[in-house]
């Protein structure tokens, strides 16, 4: 016979059974009901030893009723042939044990008949039948599967809800395994974890297992049984159905990924403004996680910039593809889905429908794919070839616009679309469609807005002797926003150049239309003569004039610069802007950049802001580098660590033999890098080399302001013609500077300058001490005088008169053509 090891509770090793947990005892009365007969059970039961009970009355061992009267006596035994009933006996420490007691009658001894009284503890028998009465409420009423497998994983049992759960029907279950009765690979799974339960006594829970027919999902929690000597007894199994809530779990995953693939479309397409890039971004984003392939297309109007189609001929209108997306790339797929090819075709009739209509389709076979197409079909080759079975096919529609068609198809024995992925890409492709629609309207905004502020700049510039001009213009590349930013070349009396930079604070549209008004104000302005600072002064003056709305006031920073080449002299001002750089030889031949020191200025747009200005005279081939600050701001620089940075630059690029035009593109590849909002901001740059006039055009004198010096005057302005070959200008020159002289040698108590200088035109200046400039009025025939001004103004190309740090200068042209 098999017995079980020692155990410490279990000397011998037998079989524990149900009288190792319930305590049972006995006694005999004899018929002075006192205990002739004590089983050492009731010692450990009652505190009581057998020798200490033995002779003792049964009423002073029991707690008796209010009346005092024992519920059991020899008396009553007899009478009745036995009693049945509880007992509440006295514990040695005075408390009370109820005890379940069955007494009878037994065969008289020398004193008469005894009475035997089998006692059974009441408490841990009740702690028995509960226990029994709930396993066994738990097996037939509990909607849980509930197994017992005894050490060798056989069904001990099993109740119907398990049944039902694993589809087993009424086949007998005990002593047989889960392998004999689940399906692979269900069973051996099961069967694996049943073992290590048993062997490591580490419970398992919410083991998740699909049923045994496929159709749901259950949940088994499986722990290790021991029995009172710690030993196992056997391994239980609860199986829940999950079904129902695996299902919800699902829908709540596939909803969760639904919103996450809207999202990530979304943030793909967000800060895009290109529409190539945006059909790349989505193509790309719908493969492999919603489609195999993907196919975004466009109407080939709209993918080259044109107007949109009409309605009555969208379903004959070309598209072409600007993007394919593919789960893997071969060169064979690439073919088939014409990856690289960007030609228009004519739409198929499944396309042509879905753009007509406007609805969005699935197609859940290949067979309705290629219906009605022929075999030779680029449609055809692509479906078979490629596998494809479903397909979605959705129209690209914005703001009552038709843009083109989104072709999502899935392939292989990936499961085909449903109504819920319909529901998905119309959601997709309506997103999608509202980026594409907003990118072709930027770019046709952008186009136009770029196309005016080009038109408000400098389309060329004037070749002017002893300077040479380049320049740059680099538009923001984020969005429409274009920017206030110009510059100009402005050719003056004498020679003499004027340089304009200056940036309009804002970008758009109003930027751009505030900027052409500052620049006619200022090129207007600029044939009057002004000084640097009075023109900006009236430039400012003129702010509510050009702001484009009274709430918007015109703000601009902007610098003024007009070079004498006959001098060499610059005379600048700004108006709050970045500071120009002259680069010019120090040391030898070595260059240097330096930031001009002047003034700052505050910005145009500043109510009773005055300007100062500074004069200064520029060696042989200084370069004066004007800029705007898209060139050198950045986000998280000192704008002094960009100027450094560009005169750095410009001393390693700047030469006598360097063109002007490389060191522009030199300084905008360089700098432009380093500012990290540079896509936000347009640059203007432009850079001059000045010069002197050569010898064989320049001529100047000094007279006393006397009278006999007028005669001196025109002598030798006539020489000088007659030396430059103008031998044609020289009569009507000396005719007009004989009445220019005389006016001035009749006011001036200092000494006339006279200056002729040769260019595209004759220029002759006088200049004298008297700060009050001459007007030409209409002389009367009884005025001696006055007729002056007005025969230059008849007789020369144009005149005029400007101040200078110490009086005036009358100056007039003469056209040197034929």
């Amino acid at each position: 016979m098999h017995r079980e090891p020692a155990h410490p509770d279990n000397p011998s090793g037998a079989q524990r059974s149900l009288l190792d947990i319930l305590r049972f005892g006995f006694l005999m009365l004899d018929e002075a009901d006192r205990v002739v007969l004590w089983s050492p059970t009731l010692d450990e039961i009652l505190g009581r030893s057998q020798q200490r009970t033995l002779g003792t009355r049964l009423a002073e061992l029991l707690v008796t009723e209010d009346d005092g009267t024992p519920p059991l006596t020899h008396r009553r035994v007899l009478a009745d042939g036995g009693w049945r009933g509880m007992l509440r006996m006295r514990h040695a420490d005075g408390s009370g044990v109820l005890m379940e007691c069955r007494a009878y009658p037994l065969g008289e001894d020398d004193e008469g008949p005894l009475i035997l009284a089998n006692l059974l503890e009441v408490g841990e028998m009740l702690d028995v039948e509960q226990d029994l009465a709930a396993l066994e409420g738990l097996f037939t009423a509990s909607p849980l599967g509930i197994a017992i497998f005894d050490t060798e994983l056989r069904y001990v049992r099993a109740n119907d809800a398990l049944r039902r759960l694993q589809d087993v029907g009424d086949r007998e279950l005990r002593g047989r395994t889960v392998l004999d009765v689940l399906p692979d690979p269900t069973a051996q799974e099961l069967y694996r974890v049943q073992r290590e339960v048993l062997v490591t006594g580490q419970p398992v829970t919410n083991l998740v297992l699909s049923s045994p027919d496929g159709q749901g999902a259950q949940s088994l929690s499986l722990g290790q049984l021991l029995g009172r000597d710690g030993k196992p007894l056997g391994v239980s199994c609860t199986v829940m159905d999950i079904s129902d809530r695996r299902e919800a779990l699902d829908k709540i995953e596939r909803a969760r990924q639904r919103l996450a693939l809207l999202n990530d479309v979304g943030n793909a397409m967000s800060d895009l403004l290109d529409v190539r890039r945006i059909a790349e971004a989505l193509a790309k984003q719908l493969v492999p996680r919603f489609g195999d392939y993907s196919s975004v297309q466009l109407l080939a109007p709209l993918a080259t910039g044109g107007d949109p189609v009409p309605v009555g001929v969208l379903g004959e209108a070309e598209l072409v593809q600007l993007s394919v997306a593919a789960k893997r790339h071969t060169e064979a797929i690439d073919r088939l889905l014409g990856v690289g090819r960007s030609e228009s075709f004519p739409p198929t009739p499944l396309l042509a429908g879905a753009l007509a209509r406007g609805e969005s389709d699935l197609t859940e076979s290949q067979e309705a794919l290629v219906e009605g197409l022929p075999e030779d079909s680029p449609m055809v080759e692509s479906v078979v070839g490629l596998g494809i079975h479903s397909m979605l096919t959705l129209p690209l529609r914005a703001r009552g616009t038709t843009l083109g068609v989104l072709l999502i198809s899935r392939a292989g024995k990936r499961t085909s679309f449903d109504r819920d992925d319909l529901a998905l890409a119309t959601e997709v492709a309506a997103r999608a469609a509202v980026s594409l629609d907003n990118a072709r309207l930027y770019a046709r905004e952008r186009e136009g807005a770029l196309m005016l502020q080009r038109s408000l700049l400098p389309q060329w510039l004037p070749e002017l002797p002893g300077v040479s001009v380049s320049h740059r213009y680099v538009p923001s590349a984020s969005g429409a926003e274009i920017g206030g930013d110009w510059f100009d070349v402005i050719p003056l009396a004498g020679g003499r150049i004027a340089f304009v930079i200056g940036d309009v604070t804002g970008h758009g549209l109003r930027a751009a239309a505030t900027m052409g008004q500052l620049r006619t104000a200022v090129r207007t302005l600029a044939t009057l003569d002004l000084a640097p600072s009075e023109l900006l002064r009236r430039i400012n003056d003129l702010g509510e004039d050009i702001a484009q709305h009274p709430d918007d006031p015109m703000m601009a920073t902007c610098a003024y610069a007009v070079y004498d080449p006959a001098s060499r002299i610059c005379t600048i001002a700004k108006a709050g802007h970045l500071p120009p750089v002259l680069v010019g030889r120090e040391d030898g031949d070595a260059w240097r950049a330096r930031p001009l020191d002047l003034p700052a200025g505050m910005p145009l747009g500043v109510s009773g802001t005055s300007f100062e200005e500074r004069r200064i005279e520029l060696p042989e081939d200084t370069l004066l580098v004007l800029y705007t600050d898209g060139l050198i701001e950045t986000r998280d620089e000192d704008l002094g660590v960009g100027l450094d940075r560009l005169c750095a630059l410009l001393e390693r690029v700047t030469g006598s033999d360097v063109p002007l035009g490389l060191v522009c593109d030199h300084l905008i590849g360089a700098l432009r890098p380093h500012n990290q909002d540079h896509d936000s901001d347009d640059v203007a740059l432009l850079i001059a080399r000045l010069g002197g006039l050569p010898a064989d055009r320049l001529a100047t004198w000094t007279f006393p302001a006397e009278r006999s010096m007028v005669r001196e005057a025109r002598g030798a302005v006539v020489a000088t013609l007659r030396e430059w070959g103008l031998d044609n200008l020289a009569e009507q020159a000396e005719l007009l500077v004989s009445e220019v002289v005389t006016n001035a040698v009749r006011h001036a108590r200092g000494p006339v300058e006279v200056r002729v200088v040769r260019g595209s035109s004759l220029l002759v200046e006088v200049t004298d001490p008297v700060a009050d400039p001459p007007r030409e009025r209409t002389a009367t025939p009884e005025d001696e005088g006055g007729r002056g001004l007005s025969l230059v103004s008849r007789e020369s190309r144009r005149w005029g008169t400007r101040r200078g740090p110490a009086g005036k200068t009358v100056w007039f042209e003469l056209t040197t053509g034929p």
